[in-house]
């Protein structure tokens, strides 16, 4: 009987620690794989993200000419050989501010995560606003080609006012960024002077007027792409702020 209780005791034993082996092979392995699988998700769900100011098919034939005479201009286009200051830069566009993405306590996770950009958060290209944004080497003006999509209607068959002005706003507030990131728009004024067919493409033509302090003074127009009918006027009063006001804000 005792030499049976012991057989036994002996078999159990090496069945415990055969299937300890196999659990620690599986585990190894689970564990492994879980490694790989980590690793592996940053490129699946965090893939290139998209630069909105190049080409798309919903982009009409006038928006491609006048991108590719801004691109022609560029310094990578023309080797060095313009003058400093007439030489274009196209400036990329995404659909966040990752640049001065904060928040910390003050936003949640799930907020940040879902923050866009307020012109560039529609999926469907050419339904809202196409646009890109060139400036000079001396950062002294910008200009902007805009594609208004069926999206943005005010008036029938026109450009909301409303869109106009975000544009603007848009525009110049970046071409002040240029020079004193990050800033917040302290005024802005607008004098509409012809209204803006949907569909249509446009130039917008940002100029620094003066920097004192902190304040940064930018002029704006709105004209036909061949620059004979004026649609929009306006001027912008910028202020540059520190990431710790943003936090307090």
């Amino acid at each position: 009987m005792a030499k049976n209780l012991a057989r036994l005791f002996g078999l159990l034993s090496s069945t415990k620690t055969e299937l300890s082996r196999r659990c620690a092979r599986v585990l190894f392995r689970t564990t492994l794989n879980r490694t790989v699988m980590l690793r592996a998700v940053p490129s699946i769900l965090s893939p290139k993200p998209r630069d909105f100011s190049l080409p798309n098919p919903s982009w009409g034939e006038e928006m491609m000419r006048l991108y590719n005479y801004y691109n022609s201009q560029s310094e990578e286009e023309t080797g060095g050989e313009e003058e400093q200051g007439g030489q274009w830069t196209r400036l990329p566009s995404y659909n966040r501010s990752l640049k001065y993405a904060i928040g910390g306590v003050y936003l949640s996770k799930i907020i940040q995560s879902k923050a866009r950009l307020f012109t560039r958060n529609i999926r469907q290209t050419g339904s809202a606003f196409e646009y890109v944004v060139f400036f000079t080497k001396d950062k002294q003006k910008c200009v902007c080609i805009f594609q208004a999509g069926h999206l943005l209607e005010g008036p029938p068959g026109h450009v909301h006012g409303g869109a106009v002005a975000t544009m603007i706003d848009t525009v110049t507030g970046t071409h002040a960024s240029l020079h004193c990131a990050p800033v917040m728009t302290a005024n802005l004024n607008v004098n509409y002077r012809s209204p803006i067919k949907l569909g249509s493409t446009v130039l917008i033509e940002s100029i620094l007027d003066k920097q004192e302090a902190r304040k940064t003074f930018v002029s704006c127009k709105i004209t036909s792409s061949d620059g004979s009918k004026l649609h929009t006027e306006a001027t912008a009063l910028f202020l540059s702020i520190s990431v710790s006001h943003l936090l307090k804000g």
